[in-house]
């Protein structure tokens, strides 16, 4: 098969994005631009022709130095080398920031490359802003909130090794991190702490589709947009991301309507470019609400 590939340059991207079923033949893998290197992340067995045939298109790119591929259908979603440069980067740039990354030790990379837009929206509206970070995972909204002027961001997440990679990233671009505070603690016992450090005037929530064992998105994200109006400030912004496939925009829609109905919908957040999805309802949905009490 031949891809249609975006124009490469130093910016990280996700270059093709099979699983939006808008590419015959890709459905099953997703292709990542982390220069120098492409990372082919297979969601099926892939056949060897296939293979071969990425690896002969990517590799006759200019800027590409090597190709890998990450099997997620496998446990541990082992990722090998394919071709070229065995070395795979240790941090990538994206819109003008810096973010480490750590490819093969873990399912996910560090940065999810789907959420490019969503960055660049916090960082255009974060100035002068408090701003709440939750399932802040390394923290990418918080570097792109207070490279965009925000006041302070409070991140939360489970994990504090992914913390602690979020309090390098702002390290990494030169950011105040006096104005983060992290807290590696679960979010559902957390919500008095975090009252007291608000009110915010920009809410993040970007949740796992499914945690085994500490999140269910039916089930949990309505909990999470009920507190948010004791969470926001008044006319407080709250941008709420979907990432499981079988649900539309109106779960969240509903979820507002039955759980929070003073807050209005405002916007959508476009995909980048490159993602595209057969509908508005497919893959990742990212959408403003206001505070209006």
């Amino acid at each position: 098969m031949k891809l249609e590939l975006p124009v490469l340059n130093q910016q990280a991207l996700r270059a093709v994005h099979g699983r939006g079923h808008c590419i015959a033949g890709a459905e099953s893998f997703n292709i990542e631009w982390l220069p120098p290197v492409m990372l082919i992340v297979a969601y099926a067995p892939l056949s060897d022709e296939l293979i071969n045939q990425l690896v002969q298109q990517l590799s006759a790119e200019p800027l590409v130095e090597g190709v890998f591929l990450q099997q997620r259908d496998q446990a541990m979603a082992p990722v090998n080398h394919l071709w070229g440069c065995e070395q795979t980067p240790t941090e990538v740039t994206e819109l003008g920031l810096r973010y480490k990354v750590e490819v093969g030790t873990h399912q996910n990379f560090g940065i999810f490359l789907d959420m490019a837009k969503g960055r660049e929206w916090v960082k255009q509206h974060a100035e002068a802003k408090q701003v709440l970070n939750l399932f802040s995972y390394t923290c990418g909204f918080a570097v792109a909130a207070i490279a965009g002027g925000a006041k302070s961001v409070v991140n939360i997440d489970m994990s504090k090794a992914a913390l602690s990679v979020g309090r390098d990233n702002l390290r990494l671009n030169q950011l105040d991190d006096k104005k983060a505070r992290f807290f590696g603690h679960d979010l559902f016992k957390s919500w008095g702490k975090l009252r007291k450090h608000g009110p915010y005037e920009l809410v993040i929530a970007d949740p796992p589709s499914m945690q085994k064992g500490s999140f269910l998105v039916e089930k949990d994200y309505p909990r999470i947009i009920r507190q948010l109006p004791s969470l926001l400030s008044e006319n407080g912004i709250a941008m709420l991301c979907l990432n499981a496939p079988w649900l539309s925009r109106d779960f969240l829609l509903d979820a507002v309507a039955s759980e929070a109905p003073q807050l209005k919908w405002l916007e959508t957040v476009e995909r980048p470019a490159t993602v595209q999805e057969k509908s508005l309802d497919d893959g990742l949905k990212v959408l403003i609400f206001q505070n209006q009490i």
